[in-house]
């Protein structure tokens, strides 16, 4: 008789989940860096978060993975430093891709440099609330809160 594997996840579900959050918390968040931080007109925002929105299927899991990995050197019963490490996960994997979006999308000079910096600053204090949002959704797809190897591409 074979024997289910509990501990698991479903990586569709994972995938979907990690996803969702992404798409949900970072749109809202683009919107307001794009059009007040930025200084880009309605329909460079649209494009922005439109490319953003195509750009988050394919990164939303994999940027799941990669704060997993990283908050796994957060000490679990100390807020700082999981405020720490959720912040230079999400700075180190999304600033980069948001740069290229806002570039693409049509900022350019001062107002790219302004867009990225907006973005930097942003990430760094939302890291958290981005991080304890994830393990919500997570939470709500019946999935385990990340930092730990069941949320890994290898189990």
């Amino acid at each position: 008789m074979p024997v289910l594997d509990t501990e698991k996840p479903d990586r569709r579900r994972a995938f979907v989940a990690d996803t969702t959050a992404l798409i949900l918390f970072f749109t809202t968040t683009g919107v307001i860096n794009e059009r007040f931080i930025a200084g880009m007109s309605w329909d460079q925002v649209l494009h922005a978060r439109m490319l953003g929105a195509a750009l988050m299927v394919p990164v939303g899991r994999p940027y799941g993975v990669w704060r997993d990995y990283v908050m796994r050197r957060a000490q679990s019963t100390n807020r700082l430093s999981q405020l720490l490490w959720d912040s230079v996960a999400l700075v180190s994997f999304q600033v980069p891709i948001y740069s290229a979006i806002i570039a693409v999308s049509g900022a350019s000079g001062r107002g790219l440099w302004l867009g990225v910096l907006g973005a930097t600053v942003m990430m760094l204090v939302l890291g958290r609330p981005y991080g304890a949002f994830l393990n919500r959704v997570r939470r709500l797809f019946g999935l385990p809160p990340g930092g730990t190897r069941p949320m890994s591409l290898n189990t």
